[in-house]
């Protein structure tokens, strides 16, 4: 169990005293950091390491299972393995060759879905949580046409935007990536819950941390950096002034990714950040056009990274076949759930929308609610993308 390489660069990321800052040092004089697995005590303490850490190390070449780094890796192994989770380390040939050579790139990332989508070229959209509709309806059109056009949409998930690109891309027929900030053995929010199945069953989901890690709101910033690092460039539908959105356009710019930016109402809360982004020289897009004419020949992976097929994402070719967890429904539950919009909507519009008396209605959106494709909210119900 311990021998592996995923093994190996897992514990690494266990080690006590050897956070992100001291494995960035390490990396600059010792590409394959398993190696320090083999050294002894002196040679260990000569390259600087804490005495914790030394302890840890020698643990593991015993196998000692009372340490507890040794017992945590253990621990993620047999998680993992329970929960159909793939562990992409560091030099895994899946592992994505634009995100590692971004600051600060995690050794380890944990995947459930095609593994094979992580070195496919990438989009990221991103913006408010708060969306307006027509933000939303950005969200999921530049998602399908983008893919339409071999970009692979990036996403993290989020509610908003973030679960409207990934719906629009899958919707469409093609893969998309989720990047979450927590356990993969658990999908958050828990109203993109069914959304996430479909992204894992036609796509891939990742996270940096291991099973069993809840949501924090820390981990979102790294989240993000996660998202930009594996695309060739950021598109934000909407966002607020001071919203997570422009921390990870910041942080594309940072990795030498473009930013793109859909303008809105000068009036408009969430569109004060795009205009924002624009001002400081974001492209501002209204087509996907825009977006490929700005990305044109300019992108290059690193030497050494030969571009993946696009086309191989699925045996069946670069489409897939969207599984709707509407097609499910029965007849009356679909004609109620295309009457609703991602605005709340009250039971009496929604009697007048779809001809239904009151009773009927109420049990179908407690049977569409279950399902996890609408939500309460204050007004009345909406759509969960």
């Amino acid at each position: 169990m311990f021998s592996s390489p995923s093994a190996q660069w897992l514990f690494l990321t266990c080690l006590p005293k050897f956070g992100r800052a001291r494995r960035r040092a390490m990396l600059a004089t010792i590409p394959d950091l398993t190696d320090l697995l083999a050294k002894n005590s002196a040679t260990l303490r000569a390259h600087g390491l804490h005495a914790e850490t030394v302890a840890a190390i020698l643990a593991w070449q015993h196998q000692d299972e009372s340490s507890a780094s040794v017992s945590a890796v253990r621990q993620i192994l047999l998680d993992c393995a329970r929960h159909g989770i793939d562990i992409v380390s560091w030099q895994s040939s899946n592992y994505p060759e634009a995100l590692r050579h971004i600051h600060d790139a995690p050794l380890v990332l944990f995947a459930r879905g095609d593994v094979r989508l992580l070195s496919y070229e990438q989009i990221g959209i991103i913006g408010s949580r708060n969306a307006t509709p027509a933000g939303l309806d950005h969200a999921r059109r530049f998602a399908a046409e983008l893919s339409n056009r071999n970009l692979l949409v990036t996403s993290g998930l989020a509610l908003g935007v973030d679960g409207a690109a990934h719906a629009g891309a899958l919707d469409a027929g093609y893969a998309t990536i989720a990047v979450i900030g927590c356990g993969l053995d658990r999908i958050y929010p828990n109203q993109h819950r069914r959304l996430g199945e479909r992204v894992i069953d036609n796509g891939l989901m990742v996270s940096e941390y291991p099973p069993g890690t809840p949501a924090r709101a820390a981990h979102f910033p790294q989240r993000n950096r996660i998202i930009s690092g594996l695309s060739r460039g950021i598109l934000v539908v909407e966002a607020g002034l001071k919203s997570g959105s422009l921390i990870t356009a910041r942080m594309a710019l940072e990795q030498g990714r473009e930013v793109f930016a859909i303008p809105g109402s000068i009036h408009s809360p969430v569109a004060r950040g795009c205009h924002h982004l624009i001002k400081q020289g974001a492209s501002l897009v209204d087509t996907v056009d825009d977006i490929l004419e700005e990305l044109g020949a300019s992108w290059s992976l690193p030497a050494g990274c030969g571009a993946p097929d696009q086309t191989a994402v699925k045996p069946s070719g670069s489409r897939l076949a969207a599984a709707s967890p509407v097609d499910a429904l029965d007849s009356r539950e679909i004609a109620v759930f295309e009457a609703l919009g991602y605005d709340p909507q009250s039971t009496d519009a929604l009697c007048s929308a779809t001809g239904l008396p009151a009773d009927q209605l109420v049990q179908s959106l407690l049977l569409l609610e279950l399902e996890g494709l609408v939500s309460s909210a204050p007004g009345g119900f909406q759509k969960i993308a």
